[in-house]
C-alpha cells in the first residue's frame, strides 16, 4: 500500500494547511481533537480516527481538509462506501484535489466498481502526469474492463518513466496480447476460411511445435494469398525446425523475391514489415478487412513479444515466471507451466492468484494428487464455486475416488447447469458408481461437447443398463460413426500434413 502511505502523509499536511485558518478562531478543544485525529492516523488506528474526524466535520462543515481526512480514515478502516461520499464532497469544493481523486478511485476499486474508478483516475493523471501510482491504477482499471488500447497507452507511458518495473512490462504485454486476440477473433468471425486465418492458425501451431500442422496451414494460406508477405519465411522456419535446411533456403529466396507491398493500398503491411508495429495496428484499424485484421493481430502479437522480452531482461521476478507459465500453458505444456507458477510463488509467497494458477496447471497436467489439496483450500473460501467444485470432483474421479467425487460434481452442476464438463464428469461418475439412470440426464446434457464419441459410448451403455435398447442402439451407432469419421479425417490429415519440398 505504498500509495496509501504517501496519501496519509500528504493528506495530513494538506489538512493542516487548510485547517489552520479555520482553527485560528476556534476553541482549543477543536485543536486538541485535530491533533488527536492526526496521531491516530499516523499510528494506523483508522477506525478510532473516524469518530474524531466526524466530530470535527460536524463542528466545521465544508472544510475540505477535514472531509478528506474523514474519508481517508473510513477507507483505511474498511469503510469504502461512506468514504466515497466524503471524497465526492471534497471534489465538489475542490475539483482538482489530487488526493481526493485518487482516494475516490481507490474506494471504488475496493468495492469492485472498476468503471467508476476510471474517471477520477483520468482526471488525476491529467492534473499530475508524472504521478506513477495514479497512472498505474488507471492502467490496471482500464485493462480490467477490457479497454486494452487505452490501457496499453498508460503502460507505455509508465515504461518510459519506470522501465525497471516488471509489472509495467507485464501489463503492457498482456494488453497487447489481448488486442491481438481480439483481432484474431474478429477475423475468425468475418473470414474463418480465409488464407489470413490459416496463416494466423499456423503461427499458433508453430509456437506449439506442431510443425506438420503449421506446414499444412501455411501452405493453405499460400494457396489462397500467394503474395502474402512473410509466408515463405514462415514455411522456411518450419523447414529449419524439421532439419530441412536446403528447403528452408529455397523458401527464404522466394521471400526475398516477393515484390514489396503497395503502401498506399496496404499500409498496415508496410508498417509491419518496417518494424513500425504500433503504426501497423493503427493503420489496420482504419480498414477492418480480413487483411487488415491479419496484420493487426500480427502487430499486436509482436509488440506483446517485445514487452515480454523487456521483462525477461530484468532481474528475476514473479512477473517473469508468470509470463513463462502463461506461455507454457498456451502451448499445451501444463506441467512446465506449473513449474513456473511454483517459481513465481517462491518469489511471491501466498499470492492467491499464483496459487490458483498453479492449481489449474496441475489439474491440466493430470497431476491430480497434488492438485486436490490446493483445490480443497480454495473450496474452503469459495464453497459454492462451480469451477472449483468441478476441478475437485473431476480430480477425485481420475484418482478413482468415485463416491467422493459425486457431491462436488453435483454442486458444480447445481451452481452452473451450463458447465458441460461438469455434466460430463458427473455422468461418468454416476455410471462408474453403478447408477446408470442417474447418469443419463448428465451425459445427454454434455453431448454438445462430445468431439470424439466417448460420451455417446458411455450413454449407450447407460441406456442399455436401464433397458432402453433402441436409444442404446442409436447412441452406439453415433459413437461408431464418430470414430469412423475421426479415423478417416486423421488419415487424410496425416497424408496432407506431410512436410514436403517447396513447390
Amino acid at each position: 500500500m505504498r500509495w496509501s502511505a504517501f496519501l496519509l502523509a500528504s493528506t495530513a499536511l494538506f489538512a493542516q494547511s487548510l485547517f489552520a485558518q479555520s482553527l485560528f478562531a476556534q476553541s482549543e478543544e477543536l485543536a486538541r481533537q485535530s491533533q488527536r485525529g492526526k496521531q491516530l492516523m499516523a499510528e494506523g488506528r483508522f477506525a478510532d480516527a473516524v469518530p474524531v474526524y466526524r466530530q470535527l466535520v460536524k463542528a466545521l462543515p465544508g472544510n475540505p481538509g477535514l472531509l478528506l481526512n474523514l474519508g481517508l480514515a473510513e477507507r483505511m478502516a474498511g469503510q469504502p462506501g461512506p468514504a466515497i461520499a466524503h471524497f465526492e464532497a471534497v471534489l465538489k469544493l475542490q475539483p482538482g484535489n489530487l488526493p481526493a481523486l485518487i482516494s475516490l478511485a481507490s474506494a471504488h476499486l475496493e468495492l469492485d466498481e472498476t468503471r467508476a474508478a476510471i474517471d477520477p483516475l483520468l482526471k488525476a493523471v491529467a492534473i499530475e502526469p508524472g504521478n506513477r501510482d495514479a497512472r498505474s491504477m488507471l492502467a490496471g482499471a482500464l485493462f480490467a474492463v477490457d479497454r486494452f488500447e487505452p490501457a496499453a497507452e498508460q503502460y507505455r507511458a509508465l515504461a518510459r518513466t519506470t522501465p525497471g518495473e516488471p509489472q509495467v512490462w507485464l501489463g503492457l504485454g498482456r494488453s497487447y496480447e489481448s488486442l491481438a486476440g481480439r483481432a484474431f477473433r474478429e477475423l475468425e468471425k468475418s473470414a474463418p476460411k480465409s488464407g489470413y486465418m490459416a496463416a494466423l492458425l499456423a503461427d499458433t501451431r508453430l509456437q506449439r511445435r506442431q510443425y506438420r500442422s503449421a506446414f499444412f496451414l501455411y501452405r493453405q494460406a499460400l494457396d489462397q494469398v500467394p503474395g502474402l508477405a512473410r509466408i515463405h519465411a514462415s514455411i522456411a522456419e518450419v523447414y529449419r525446425r524439421t532439419d530441412h535446411a536446403g528447403w528452408a533456403a529455397a523458401e527464404e529466396q522466394k521471400e526475398k523475391s516477393l515484390a514489396p507491398p503497395d503502401c498506399a493500398a496496404h499500409a498496415a503491411a508496410c508498417h509491419f514489415l518496417a518494424g513500425r508495429y504500433l503504426e501497423a495496428a493503427a493503420a489496420a484499424k482504419l480498414r477492418g478487412s480480413p487483411e487488415a485484421l491479419f496484420w493487426q493481430s500480427k502487430a499486436y502479437d509482436e509488440m506483446a513479444r517485445q514487452a515480454y522480452g523487456q521483462l525477461g531482461k530484468l532481474p528475476e521476478s514473479p512477473q517473469i515466471h508468470e509470463v513463462k507459465a502463461t506461455i507454457m500453458r498456451a502451448q499445451g505444456q501444463a506441467l512446465e507451466s506449473a513449474k513456473e507458477w511454483r517459481e513465481a510463488l517462491r518469489l511471491a509467497p501466498d499470492n492467491p492468484r499464483y496459487e490458483r494458477e498453479l492449481a489449474n496447471s496441475l489439474y491440466l497436467a493430470g497431476d491430480y494428487k497434488n492438485a486436490v489439496p490446493m483445490i480443497e483450500q480454495f473450496l474452503k473460501s469459495e464453497p459454492e464455486s462451480a469451477q472449483w467444485n468441478l476441478l475437485e470432483g473431476d480430480s477425485l474421479l481420475h484418482l478413482e475416488e468415485v463416491a467422493k467425487s459425486i457431491p462436488y460434481l453435483e454442486k458444480a452442476v447445481l451452481r452452473d447447469p451450463r458447465l458441460l464438463p461438469a455434466q460430463a464428469s458427473l455422468g461418468l461418475a454416476e455410471s462408474r458408481a453403478g447408477k446408470p439412470a442417474a447418469a443419463i440426464p448428465h451425459l445427454e446434457a454434455a453431448l454438445p461437447m462430445d468431439d470424439d464419441g466417448s460420451l455417446h459410448y458411455q450413454l449407450a451403455r447407460a441406456y442399455q443398463a436401464v433397458g432402453l435398447a433402441e436409444k442404446a442402439r442409436k447412441a452406439m451407432s453415433e459413437y461408431q460413426e464418430t470414430q469412423r469419421k475421426a479415423q478417416s479425417d486423421k488419415e487424410e490429415l496425416t497424408r496432407e500434413m506431410q512436410i514436403g519440398p517447396p513447390k
